[in-house]
């Protein structure tokens, strides 16, 4: 039977995410059991007078094939793939792997060489800038393990927290915008946090369900050099199949001078990827208020309403900062006071404080 919740979040995805057209090509990316949903995208895409087409992966196939792969495998790869993406005029991202895991006996080397000869040609440099995109996990039994909730408990939180109304949230968020626009120094403090940059002259960015499902951020980014003090992150992060905890950085001059995580090692294999992995290239506050505390899975705790990220990494398009890079990984600093609490001051005014907006033209984004 039907899932009536599976047509209304690809109605969303065909209508408002990538706002489809009559004769565009829209790519939709499979990966894992999440055909339910991917057939209802190609039927809305038809209605839309769109052309879909649709790439099948398996997750534990895509681990056996990246464990071993030269680089001479990524480099063809590379070349199909750039050539169907820059016939793409939309891209849909579905993601439902079983296991969080499954990539994690996989080398940080063979993980290195699909982001730089991979990853970054194709999605960094076409998809992004070039696509009306937008990506998504699908709810199953390891999302629902992951939320530490029965399966069909967060399959309805699933559908609430994916189909708010993005259009409400869309102008609360015009404030901060503008805010975020005319500031030049920020301060971010925290249990373990004191740290100040400048995002002078550099664009803020609303995401408002048009680049992710669940979605609700606004971002900018800081001046490359700018950033100095040290930031506690307190959300555990996923990255290449392993879960790091406690990461603390350091910066002096916008630079990762010192990194400590549950996996020091590990984590700075990764900040040593290329030239700008030690750089950060976003700053943004997480505002989806049906979303409160982290599960473990980016794409919901990035948006964890009273949180922001501090993305060591590449910096996008429409709010850059000069940093390129393979790697962006949005490390999450939540500061409700179930979390420790925290202050952001702008220009010296305290403009959130335990999460909560305290400025009277912000408190339309507080829960």
């Amino acid at each position: 039977m039907k899932d009536p919740r599976n047509q209304k979040l690809a109605q969303l995805l065909i209508q408002y995410s990538t706002h489809l057209q009559p004769g565009e090509k829209v790519l939709i990316d499979c990966i894992g059991d999440c055909d339910d949903l991917c057939k209802e995208i190609i039927e809305e895409a038809y209605k839309a007078g769109g052309i879909p087409f649709v790439n099948v992966e398996n997750p534990v196939l895509n681990a056996a094939v990246l464990k071993q792969a030269p680089k001479e495998a990524f480099e063809t790869r590379r070349k199909w793939e750039e050539l169907r993406m820059k016939e793409m005029d939309a891209y849909i991202g579905v993601r439902a792997t079983n296991n969080s895991y499954t990539m994690k006996n996989i080398s940080s080397s063979q993980h290195e060489l699909e982001s730089t000869l991979l990853w970054e040609p194709v999605h960094g440099k076409i998809r992004v800038p070039k696509t009306k995109w937008v990506i998504l996990r699908y709810p199953n039994d390891s999302m629902a393990q992951l939320a530490e909730m029965s399966t069909e408990d967060f399959e309805d939180y699933y559908f609430n927290v994916c189909t708010v109304d993005y259009k409400k949230m869309s102008a609360a968020m015009e404030p901060l915008k503008q805010l975020m626009e005319k500031t030049d120094k920020v301060r971010i403090t925290a249990p373990g946090t004191d740290l100040t940059f400048s995002i002078k002259g550099i664009p803020a960015v609303k995401c408002d369900g048009e680049k992710n499902i669940p979605d609700g951020e606004v971002y900018t980014a800081p001046v490359k050099d700018s950033v100095n003090g040290t930031i506690r992150y307190n959300t555990p992060s996923p990255y290449d199949g392993f879960v790091f905890k406690d990461m603390t950085l350091t910066f002096k001059d916008g630079k990762i001078i010192k990194a400590e995580s549950n996996d020091s090692k590990r984590c700075n294999a990764i900040f040593d990827t290329d030239a700008g992995s030690r750089y950060v290239g976003e700053f943004s506050f997480g505002l989806n208020p049906q979303i409160h505390s982290a599960m473990g899975d980016i794409l919901f705790d990035e948006k964890i309403a009273g949180s922001i990220h501090f993305t060591p990494g590449a910096s996008y398009d429409d709010a850059f900062n000069g940093n390129e890079s393979a790697v962006h990984w949005d490390l999450v600093l939540i500061q409700t006071k179930e979390y420790g609490g925290g202050e952001i001051w702008f220009d010296d005014v305290l403009i959130r404080k335990d999460g909560i907006f305290v400025l009277d033209e912000l408190k339309g984004l507080n829960p």
